[in-house]
C-alpha cells in the first residue's frame, strides 16, 4: 500500500515538475520575467473587472482596441499609432489606389499641427488655408484628441467629400473652411536658371518620381550652362528614403549617405557612387524640412558638399512600419533611426545651417534665397 502511494505521489510531483518547467519554458520564450508577468496579470484582472461590473455593454473587441491603442500612445512618439480596422482600411486604400486629399502639407510639433506649405491649384489653395495656420479640428474633433498620423488620414478620403478644418491664424479669429477632396496631382522637383547661371531647384517632397523630376530639372540647367547649384528644401517634409538616396547620388560625393540604425544595433548604410560633386552647391532649409530631406541635406553637410542656408530644419531622424495583426488592423510603429554620415541623430534635435537667416516677417521678399545666392557668388568667384 505505502509503495502505491509512493508511487502516485512521484507521479504527481513528475506531473507539476514537468508543467513548472513547462510554463518556465514558455515565459522564457516569450521574454516573461516577473514583473511582466504581474503586469499582465493587473490587465487581465482590470479586463476581467470591467466585463464583470460595468453597468453598460462591454464590447470585448473594443477593450482590446483600446487597450493596444494605449500602449503605443503612452510611447510618446508621434509617428507610432494604433490603426483599427477602419484606420488601416484607409491607409492601405491611400497607398495602394486613388484618394482624395486637399493639398498640404503638414509638420506636426509641440503638440500643434500647422500648415507646412499649400501646393497650387489644390482644394487647399482654392478654400484659402495658408502655410502658417494651426488646424485646431477636423470636422469638428480637436486635433488633440487624435495622434498626428490620424490627422492626416482624416483629412484625406472620397474624391467630391467635404471636410471642415478649424483654423488658427494669428490676428484673426478661428474659422471654420469647408475644402472639397479631389485628387492631387503632384510634382515634386522643378528648376530655372537664375542670373549669373546659378541653377536652382525647388523639391517639395520625396516620391516615387521625385528622382526622375529633380534628374531631369537638372539635365535641362546644365542644357543652360549652370555652374553653381542652390537646391531649396524648405517646407520640405520628407517622403521615401529611396528618392532621396537616389537624388544624393547626383550632388553627395562618393561615400556613406545615411545609416539606418534599429534597436538591435542592425545597420543599413546608404551609399553614394559619385566622384566628386560637378558643381558648388547652397542648400537651402527652414523648421519645416524634415525627414529625407535632412537626410539630403545632413550628408552634403558632413561631406562639406555644400552650404546650408535658413534656419534649423524640423528633427524627424525615424523610420516606421507597418505591421498587420490579427482582426484586420495593425501597428505602425518607429523602428529605427537615421544617422548622417558624420554619425549625428538628427531625430528630436534637426539640423543647424552653415548661415542663418531668417524669413523676411511681413513675407514681401525671400531673404533666405537673396542670402543663397550671395552666397553662390561667392563661389563662384
Amino acid at each position: 500500500m505505502k509503495s502505491k502511494k509512493k508511487i502516485l505521489l512521484t507521479i504527481i510531483l513528475t506531473v507539476f515538475l514537468s508543467v513548472g518547467l513547462t510554463l518556465t519554458g514558455i515565459w522564457f520564450l516569450l521574454g516573461l520575467n516577473g514583473q511582466k508577468i504581474s503586469d499582465g496579470a493587473r490587465f487581465l484582472g482590470a479586463m476581467r473587472f470591467i466585463e464583470s461590473q460595468y453597468v453598460g455593454e462591454v464590447d470585448n473587441s473594443k477593450l482590446i482596441d483600446g487597450a493596444i491603442a494605449g500602449m503605443v500612445k503612452s510611447l510618446g512618439d508621434p509617428h507610432s499609432v494604433y490603426l483599427n480596422t477602419n484606420m488601416y482600411k484607409d491607409l492601405l486604400n491611400h497607398t495602394e489606389g486613388s484618394f482624395g486629399g486637399i493639398g498640404v502639407y503638414m509638420g506636426f510639433k509641440d503638440n500643434k499641427v500647422t500648415v507646412v506649405s499649400v501646393m497650387e491649384g489644390t482644394p487647399g489653395e482654392s478654400a484659402g488655408i495658408q502655410a502658417g495656420d494651426e488646424i485646431l479640428a477636423v470636422d469638428g474633433v480637436s486635433v488633440q484628441e487624435m495622434q498626428p498620423e490620424i490627422v492626416a488620414m482624416k483629412i484625406r478620403g472620397d474624391v467630391g467629400s467635404n471636410v471642415v478644418l478649424t483654423i488658427h491664424r494669428d490676428g484673426e479669429p478661428d474659422k471654420d473652411y469647408t475644402v472639397t477632396r479631389n485628387v492631387i496631382q503632384v510634382h515634386t522637383a522643378a528648376g530655372k536658371i537664375l542670373p549669373d547661371d546659378i541653377g536652382y531647384i525647388r523639391i517639395a517632397s520625396f516620391s516615387e518620381k521625385t528622382g526622375q523630376e529633380f534628374r531631369d530639372a537638372y539635365g535641362q540647367l546644365e542644357e543652360q550652362g549652370m555652374k553653381g547649384l542652390i537646391i531649396d528644401l524648405r517646407e520640405n517634409p520628407g517622403g521615401l528614403v529611396t528618392s532621396c538616396v537616389e537624388i544624393a547620388n547626383m550632388v553627395v560625393p562618393k561615400g556613406e549617405i545615411v545609416s539606418v540604425v534599429q534597436k538591435d544595433g542592425t545597420k543599413e548604410d546608404h551609399t553614394s557612387s559619385l566622384e566628386e560633386s560637378k558643381y558648388p552647391i547652397v542648400v537651402l532649409i527652414d523648421g519645416n524640412s524634415a525627414s529625407a530631406s535632412e537626410i539630403l541635406a545632413g550628408a552634403l553637410q558632413d561631406t562639406q558638399a555644400a552650404v546650408l542656408v535658413g534656419t534649423k530644419s524640423y528633427g524627424k531622424g525615424s523610420v516606421q512600419v507597418v505591421m498587420p495583426l490579427y482582426e484586420g488592423d495593425a501597428l505602425k510603429l518607429t523602428i529605427a533611426k537615421y544617422y548622417t554620415p558624420s554619425g549625428r541623430s538628427i531625430d528630436g534635435i534637426g539640423i543647424e545651417p552653415d548661415v542663418e537667416v531668417e524669413p523676411d516677417p511681413a513675407g514681401e521678399k525671400d531673404t533666405q534665397l537673396a542670402k543663397a545666392i550671395e552666397v553662390m557668388k561667392q563661389k563662384l568667384q
